[in-house]
């Protein structure tokens, strides 16, 4: 735990006791503070109460007496409109903010040049927060990892100049924590999501541009280049006096990181060196991951590691579970989880990296669909459509792409196994990647991936 001392003696109001809102109180109570806490959910209240938490209705407190609301980065702060818990703070003139805030005025505190690695995009910052940590651990280092992937922030050791955190952040995060300042920030890449949280495009990469933006004069500011909106951002920093390391993975760049061909390539001052090799690591298929390793080594090359440190990091790199997950194979057929594709970008992220798919796709759409991924439609043998989204998909694909109503996962996962074995592919491979939430019939995408994987590997003769 990293407990908050910045609050010591005060009263703290915190909402939301979910994983993040409980870690919260617990820091804050051990480094002094006094807590009161709520959530609308009887269920966590109740959860609270028996850790020994203080709670009470936020409504009956006197809110002249609290000198910050801690707001879980689940809670609506801004669209589409403020909880009430926020229109209270605000109306008495309280700060709101989140678990990352309250971990960066810690680390001012006690050990301000401790390094302090955030990570934020709309795709591939989980990937790319465990690989960066692998990287690290693998050369030796001392790492905490977390934030938006696993662990609650204030839940792991504290700052010290010895041990490396390395934090994933969501915009939900970002829009709490107004002083961000890691001392290597990346912003891998922005596309339309989130957009009923954050009302528009320019709000929404106006919150991302914040990590980099915070970065400190001494500090390394990785931002991926590859769309409109990062590049607009990059030469804003530039503008404004920062100066960042610009990645792609689309063409070669005067100064940065890019690829080319399977090399992860370093240019400064016109000159140009290999850090790094892609190929054959399979848990780093596609040009997304490309993108995220390519941002991995720029931050790695920022924390000191050398060529050799993260060749060898890149290349024991396990990947995560649900991001395209290759969870087994049966003879030619390849079964692949890509649970965590809930939105058409990240589907299409893997329908670039394989032929010959045998699709699972459907859940709970969100805005345009799978429209936007018509230009992968020629790698698809067939879908299998599952969901309340089903009748939208199949009128998208249409005639385009061979597809069935499959209803449930289990029965998507017996055709697609069945049709695969069947076919003249030399690796046909059966992919879920759902472009959907997954709340129709599953709670998170997790126990989606998990009920994907267990109906896999129960196949006589996978392996």
């Amino acid at each position: 735990m990293t407990p908050v001392t910045s609050f010591a003696g005060r009263r703290v109001a915190v909402f939301g006791l979910g994983v993040s809102g409980l870690a919260s109180c617990r820091a804050l109570l051990a480094g002094g503070a006094r807590v009161i806490a709520f959530d609308d959910s009887a269920g966590k209240l109740a959860e609270a109460k028996s850790a020994g938490l203080e709670t009470g209705d936020l409504r009956g407190i006197v809110w002249s007496e609290v000198s910050a609301l801690v707001m879980a980065p689940g809670v609506p702060l801004t669209h589409p409109e403020p909880h009430w818990s926020v229109l209270l703070a605000r109306k008495a003139g309280v700060e709101v903010i989140g678990d990352v805030e309250l971990f960066c005025r810690e680390r001012r505190l006690s050990t301000p040049d401790s390094p302090f690695v955030a990570v934020t995009g709309t795709n591939g910052k989980s990937t790319t927060t465990a690989l960066i940590a692998h990287l690290l651990k693998s050369a030796g280092r001392n790492v905490a990892v977390g934030g938006n992937l696993g662990t609650a922030i204030l839940a792991l050791d504290p700052p010290t100049h010895e041990r490396v955190h390395v934090i994933e952040c969501s915009s939900f995060q970002i829009d709490l924590s107004p002083s961000l300042d890691p001392s290597v920030g990346i912003l891998l890449n922005v596309s339309p999501d989130h957009l009923d949280r954050h009302g528009t495009m320019e709000n929404y990469a106006g919150i991302k541009e914040r990590l980099v933006a915070g970065v400190p004069d001494h500090g390394t500011a990785v931002v991926g280049v590859d769309d409109a909106w990062c590049r607009i951002i990059a030469d804003r920093l530039e503008r404004k006096g920062v100066t960042p390391v610009r990645v792609s993975v689309q063409g070669p760049l005067l100064d940065g990181v890019f690829l080319d061909g399977d090399h992860i390539m370093r240019a400064s001052a016109g000159k140009r060196a290999v850090v790094a090799r892609l190929f054959g690591i399979e848990t780093l298929r596609g040009l997304h991951n490309a993108q995220n390793a390519a941002c991995a080594v720029a931050a790695a090359l920022a924390l000191g590691l050398s060529p050799a440190d993260i060749q060898r990091g890149l290349a024991s790199f396990p990947g995560l579970a649900h991001r395209m997950e290759q969870v087994g194979r049966k003879g030619r057929v390849l079964f692949v989880n890509d649970s965590k594709a809930t939105n058409a970008d990240a589907a299409g992220r893997a329908l670039a990296s394989y032929a010959d798919i045998f699709w699972i796709a459907g859940g709970r759409a969100k805005s345009g669909g799978i429209r936007p991924l018509s230009a992968y439609f020629p790698r698809i043998r067939k879908a299998y459509l599952i969901g309340e989204a089903a009748d939208d998909f199949a009128a998208t694909l249409n005639q385009q792409v061979p597809h069935v109503h499959a209803g449930t996962l289990e029965r998507a996962v017996e055709l697609a196994a069945r049709d695969a074995e069947r076919s003249d592919a030399s690796e046909p491979v059966v992919l879920l990647s759902p472009a959907c939430a997954s709340y129709d019939q599953f709670a998170n995408f997790e126990m989606r991936g998990d009920a994907f994987r267990a109906l896999a590997r129960a196949i006589p003769g996978i392996v």
